[in-house]
């Protein structure tokens, strides 16, 4: 519990900064008065660390801390423009020559440049215009006591400006490339987030369209040798049951992997994704809905990555889908080439053409499309001269996998 007279840390740190401004508002004016008759060369070196004093106040508050450093900047240049030109008429130089105040007032200049800066680069454009505007006006009022001549002064303002206007495009670059940096974060989370969604409707449509697809032909099956084939009619069963309890693990899997983790979760752990060692029980499925598989595997099996190992997978699963489905095909041959820097996948058939049949070009074929260019691969589909229909894919693959 807090006691009753505990500030709060912020409230205590702004203080301290307002403290820290004003301190150096009144240092100033007491380097001025106790130097102000030779403050040029090295004796403007403490008025140049005082501004030490001003950091806190300008990380707080950058448009206060520039309407103190404004006000000491006014005056000391004034007062050093005084003290100065009473010290060369006590030398005996009647009228004064120019005054050497020029220096105190460049110091300031520049600090209070660097600020207009800062206010640039962390407030809004007509916050940031106005800052300047004003500070420029007060520098350019400043330049009235310690430059004489019409040249000399317009010389003066004319450097002023130009340092203002440096000092204002650089804050002004900066808060627009630290914008522009936050605006490309936000549209990279805007589109990874559209990627996983696409990502999980082709897991979605590939895994339920090519269950669906077996279940619907051993249920057609079944229904018309129940009466004459009871065994047959049970095998088909059996083969329902088994493809319906793969896919309702399968969503589970996805599900239980798009769910938040919640602390305490004692829910069965999670299989893992499929792979291209897994074409053995899709050829399985298959066969059991009347299509024969035939897996070729050219050159050496190795492992590879996640990424490469699904997608493989599911084009694969959705081609052998639409062979079971469309194309009337007794059987088809899938080829696994693992090259050196690429995954070559060709699946084909002798029976229809697929693509003229309803849904046989919809989205299994843009999602297998999908699945290759997100992994900067290339894919092809369409009948072949000779009869059938053939889907090939190519997939990169890293370099730290050879």
């Amino acid at each position: 519990m807090k006691a009753p007279l505990d500030v709060p840390r912020s409230l205590l740190a702004e203080v301290l900064a307002w403290c820290s401004g004003i301190a150096y508002v009144v240092l100033v004016h007491v380097v001025v008065l106790n130097t102000g008759r030779d403050l040029t060369g090295m004796r403007l070196l403490p008025a140049a660390l005082l501004v030490v004093l001003l950091v806190p106040l300008v990380l707080y508050r950058p448009l206060p801390a520039l309407a103190l450093l404004l006000t000491a900047s006014f005056a000391a240049t004034v007062r050093a423009d005084s003290l100065m030109a009473a010290g060369q008429r006590v030398m005996g130089i009647v009228p004064p020559v120019q005054t050497q105040a020029w220096q105190i007032a460049s110091l300031q200049a520049v600090l209070t440049d660097l600020i207009v800066g800062w206010i640039a680069a962390t407030r809004s454009r007509r916050t940031a215009g106005v800052a300047a505007l004003v500070a420029l006006g007060v520098q350019v009022g400043g330049a009235a006591h310690y430059r004489e001549g019409a040249s000399s002064f317009l010389a003066a303002v004319v450097f002023l400006v130009l340092m203002m206007v440096t000092a204002w495009t650089v804050g002004h670059s900066v808060r627009e490339r630290r914008r522009h940096t936050t605006d490309l974060r936000a549209r990279a989370a805007e589109q990874a987030v559209v990627a996983e969604r696409l990502r999980i409707a082709r897991e979605l449509h590939d895994m339920v369209a090519h269950s669906i697809g077996v279940i619907a032909i051993q249920a057609g099956v079944g229904r018309r040798v129940i009466d004459t084939q009871p065994s047959e009619a049970r095998n088909a069963l059996a083969a329902i049951e088994d493809t319906s309890r793969d896919t309702l693990a399968g969503l589970r899997r996805m599900l239980g992997a798009l769910r938040q983790a919640v602390p305490g979760d004692d829910g069965a752990p999670l299989g893992p994704a499929p792979g291209l060692a897994d074409l053995d029980g899709l050829a399985e499925q298959a066969r059991s809905a009347g299509v024969r598989v035939d897996i070729e595997w050219r050159r050496e099996r190795r492992p590879l990555p996640k990424e490469i190992e699904l997608s493989g997978y599911r084009i694969i699963q959705e081609a052998i889908t639409n062979v079971v489905r469309h194309s009337g095909a007794p059987a088809c041959r899938v080829t696994v080439d693992c090259q050196e820097d690429d995954l070559f996948i060709e699946i084909s058939d002798e029976g229809r053409c697929p693509s003229g049949l309803p849904g046989a070009a919809g989205y299994g074929l843009t999602g297998m499309r999908e699945r290759a260019a997100l992994l900067r691969g290339e894919f092809t589909a369409g009948p072949r001269p000779e009869g059938g229909f053939r889907v090939a894919a190519r997939l990169p693959l890293p370099v730290a996998v050879t």
